[in-house]
């Protein structure tokens, strides 16, 4: 690793996946860069909210034909806005000439979307040379952390301030993945209604932190009933990916973002949807030197950093 940097933004900066207040994000970019003398301009983003689509599609095989129209083509069913509207990639994933089938793994997203992102970056005197997915970037952190070698069905569930998102593999397979409008902003906020806190008192307390005039058993009471929601719509999702692919079980679940450390949060989910939960170690094989990068802080923000290290892991042209 050569340099990593954090910044926490205000409340609310960011909903949903769409940034609601552009210059503190700005800022946030860089003060990264002055503060750690990072010397690039170029800055790999990336998107996840209901505005981003992806989706594995199966269509007609056809040999010596532009797949590119095909896909533009046939991708029209599973995008519900106009084709102006969407900037449209894919990748091949395999082709079955026998079956008559070629599988593609298809991403759409809102221009306006992209254009967020990018004029944010361009806010803050940098340059976005890359727009990426919120589930590709946690594929990719997965993959080079715990480096699949069986087609283990895994749960990917990175809980964010205000949007969890469910990637599901096999192997090193993208099978699936999901928003919901749910995350950590959902503790913070009971526990302010609950209590008359400030969002700051609240959001420590929802991390097990002692807060005057809050009892243990209090916020505990709380901070479980926020878990079972977050429980419920992660099991709803896991029925509908069950459903609309066929594949009946899930092995494992990997926690990440700042909610993988609420407490009871992963014994929760684990005992709710009767499968083996753990945190997710964005540097499990990421090599550092412990002299310049304090192994307990690496530990600590570990979970948060997936997203970061997927990105990171991109390259131009790749």
């Amino acid at each position: 690793m050569v340099q990593m940097g954090l910044e926490y933004l205000p409340p609310e900066t960011i909903i949903d996946g769409t940034i609601i207040t552009t210059l503190p994000v700005a800022d946030a970019i860089n003060r990264i860069f002055t503060d750690y003398k990072i010397k690039s301009k170029n800055v790999c983003t990336s998107l996840s909210g209901h505005s981003v689509i992806v989706k594995k599609i199966t269509l007609p095989y056809q040999r010596g034909e532009d797949i590119n129209e095909t896909v533009r083509w046939e991708s029209e069913q599973y995008i519900p806005y106009a084709f102006s509207e969407v900037n449209l990639d894919f990748q091949l994933l395999a082709e079955n000439p026998e079956a008559g089938t070629i599988d593609v793994l298809l991403a759409a997203v809102k221009k306006e979307k992209i254009s967020e992102r990018v004029d944010v970056v361009t806010m803050a005197d940098k340059k976005a040379a890359i727009v990426d997915v919120d589930a590709f970037a946690m594929l990719n952190a997965y993959e080079i952390n715990y480096q699949p070698t069986t087609p283990t069905t895994v749960a990917l569930l990175n809980i964010g301030a205000s949007l969890l998102n469910v990637t599901i593999v096999s192997g090193k397979e993208f099978v699936f993945t999901r928003h919901i409008s749910v995350g950590g902003n959902h503790y913070t906020d009971f526990l302010q209604k609950e209590f008359n806190l400030s969002w700051e008192d609240a959001d420590n307390l929802k991390f097990g932190n002692p807060v005057p005039g809050v009892s243990a058993e209090e916020s505990t009471h709380i901070i479980q009933s926020v878990s079972e929601i977050i429980a419920m719509e992660i099991s709803k999702t896991f029925d509908f990916f069950k459903t609309s692919t066929n594949m009946s079980n899930i092995d494992r679940m990997l926690i990440s973002g700042g909610s993988a450390h609420v407490p009871n949060l992963i014994n929760l989910l684990s005992h709710k949807l009767s499968i083996p939960a753990e945190q997710f170690d964005s540097f499990r094989n990421i090599s550092y030197d412990p002299k310049k990068f304090d192994p307990e802080h690496m530990r600590m923000v570990s979970p948060q950093m997936a997203i970061a290290v997927g990105l990171a892991l991109r390259t131009m042209g790749d």
